[in-house]
């Protein structure tokens, strides 16, 4: 007991005497990385053209964008109709993962059977949808692509939303449910 006792006291005597300030003085070597300066985001400081946030250099691309040739027009969407093609082989498509974006992104509307009547058609927030086997849309994947990417009509673009390589496993679904109308 008087051992515990002795253990007691002096580990309540080194917290007493740790904890002390004046023993050490703190020291701060690098001070600028305690106390920063904050500059404000458009200020004038202490960039020399005025401006903090700056712009890419011109003619540069993102890391991992892909240009697409084809511009927001209907001859463009004709061309892209025509000429483009799917650059994924058999071997690439994973139509699992196709559902599963189609589901996610397109289904709301096209329901999950490419007929037209998702969810906000049955619900007659958005009319108009049309099935992908209807007789006066002969899609393609060069068409399904452009529409991705610009959006058409009442459909917004989805090019932010969906990488390249994920367009193409949405086409390749789409595609299969035409078929499959």
């Amino acid at each position: 007991m008087k051992s515990l006792f002795k253990i007691l006291v002096i580990a309540v005597v080194l917290v007493t005497v740790s904890c002390n300030k004046s023993t050490a003085p703190n020291y701060q070597f690098m001070p600028d990385m305690y106390e920063s300066v904050g500059y404000e985001t458009y200020s004038e400081a202490p960039f020399p053209d005025g401006v903090a946030a700056q712009l890419p250099a011109e003619g540069s691309v993102a890391r991992g964008f892909v240009p697409f040739d084809y511009e927001n027009s209907t001859e463009d969407f004709n061309l892209a109709k025509t000429n483009v093609t799917s650059p994924l082989d058999s071997t690439q498509v994973n139509l699992v993962r196709g559902k599963e974006l189609y589901d996610i992104y397109c289904g709301i509307c096209h329901g999950g059977k490419g007929d037209g009547q998702g969810n906000l058609v049955k619900r007659e927030k958005i009319l108009g949808i049309p099935s992908f086997d209807d007789a006066g849309r002969a899609i393609t994947a060069g068409s399904i692509y452009h529409t991705i990417y610009y959006g058409k009509n009442a459909m917004g673009s989805y090019a932010n939303q969906l990488n390249e390589e994920e367009r193409w496993q949405v086409i390749a679904y789409v595609l299969k449910l035409k078929a499959d109308l």
